[in-house]
């Protein structure tokens, strides 16, 4: 033990303590809420839907705080309790745990341990809770291929990636970590572009949307956006579960719009056309490029970091690792740098609620604000989403606006 391993634990500590008081007033506040539907809901929202997004949200936190203990558990055994050690010893030690590929091999073993030590609160969660509230579609064997997929790409695609930032760290000098960082950037800007049409039909079935009358309407409000998409898809989302929502996927070229075939059923075309014109806020008041450099910069300066802490014995020791390669100072970095950028989380919350009030207001000009109200009010109905989060979880956490802030503002613009 030493400075740093006090420093890692005060962090996971602080850290762990604000979720668990920022949970439990975020469900006091709900229960407080329960048997009332707030005022502005009170026309569209029965009292049997309010109380079970209250409970839903409830169980779903429950779950929630099971999570973040067993992460904390996960991460202290692996580091301190000496779980990284172990799994090294096991692949050879020191010696094999500086070659490349066996580097690799023992962060992605530890990377499958952490998740199948997790897996059981996952299972739950999709055949308890979801199954209990009615939004569970998925079967025992669609939960397992799902979950075998997700293994097999990041078996294909990430080792070769850790791969290559492993040699990367050895055989380049001391700005090793720029090119490291470029490496990622480029990988990440590719499978952008690559997600829509290679890896996102390996889940999902997408169709071309069919309603001649609604497309219409669309490539309408495409057209005055000057918005160039590859398509408008429908997902079979109901596959899996009977929540909905909408989305662009993509980047340049190959962007595609996407509706669940869950909303395309449950709202009317101007309301569709009215979450899509919110959608199309982002992308003409160019949010996900604002993202996509900030996420850039905080990651260049992550790189920036592990190069500077690769060499340094007391990162090791003081998280119990007696093995001081590369590869375990990529995989510590890994595990514990969520822990520490945690604490920008409501920050960057702050930032995406103000990107949805502007993509509000740009829907607001080009199409009725009450169609958009509509909508968003059958989302907050059918997903069973809570209308009363205690105002400093929502804060700290959504990075959407709570629904009766979101709604005032919206009706504030159709005066």
């Amino acid at each position: 033990m030493n400075n740093f391993t006090l420093i890692f634990l005060f962090a996971l500590a602080l850290s762990f303590a604000i979720e668990l008081w920022l949970t439990r007033r975020h469900f006091a506040h709900i229960r407080a809420h329960r048997n009332a539907v707030p005022d502005a809901f009170r026309s569209s929202i029965t009292l049997e839907a309010h109380q079970k997004a209250a409970d839903y949200t409830l169980a779903k936190g429950k779950v929630g705080q099971f999570e973040q203990l067993l992460s904390v558990a996960v991460l202290l055994g692996l580091t301190l309790g000496g779980g990284i050690d172990l799994v090294a010893g096991w692949w050879g030690g020191a010696q094999t745990a500086s070659s490349v590929w066996l580097g690799t091999a023992i962060i992605l073993t530890v990377m499958l341990l952490a998740q199948i030590i997790e897996l059981p609160a996952s299972i739950y969660q999709t055949f308890v809770i979801e199954q209990r509230f009615g939004f569970n579609r998925s079967t025992v064997r669609q939960f397992a291929s799902d979950l075998g997929l997700q293994w097999l790409l990041t078996l294909l695609i990430g080792a070769p990636l850790i791969a290559l930032i492993l040699w990367v760290m050895g055989a380049v000098g001391g700005y090793w970590w720029l090119l490291a960082w470029a490496i990622l950037q480029s990988v990440s800007i590719l499978m952008s572009w690559a997600f829509p049409t290679l890896i996102a039909p390996l889940f999902n079935k997408f169709t071309p949307l069919e309603d001649e009358a609604l497309r219409a309407r669309i490539e309408t409000l495409l057209q005055r956006c000057g918005f160039q998409s590859k398509g408008i898809f429908v997902m079979d989302g109901s596959r899996r579960s009977g929540h909905g929502n909408a989305y662009f996927t993509g980047i340049g070229s190959n962007k595609r719009i996407v509706f669940f075939d869950t909303l395309v059923e449950s709202l009317e075309h101007e309301e569709l056309e009215a979450v899509l014109a919110h959608e199309l806020g982002h992308f003409k008041r160019r949010h996900v490029l604002k993202m996509l450099i900030a996420s850039a910069v905080l990651t260049l300066i992550g790189f920036a970091l592990l190069g500077w802490l690769v060499n340094a014995d007391w990162f090791y020791a003081g998280l119990g690792v007696h093995v001081q390669t590369n590869a375990m100072a990529l995989l510590l970095f890994m595990l514990i740098a969520p822990v520490f950028a945690g604490f920008l989380q409501p920050v960057i919350a702050y930032f995406q609620r103000r990107h949805e009030f502007e993509a509000d207001s740009f829907a607001a000009s080009l199409a009725q604000p009450d169609f958009l109200v509509n909508a968003l009010v059958k989302l907050y109905r059918d997903n069973a989403s809570t209308l009363t989060p205690d105002p400093l979880y929502s804060a700290y956490h959504y990075s959407h606006p709570p629904a009766a802030i979101r709604i005032a503002h919206l009706q504030g613009k159709a005066v």
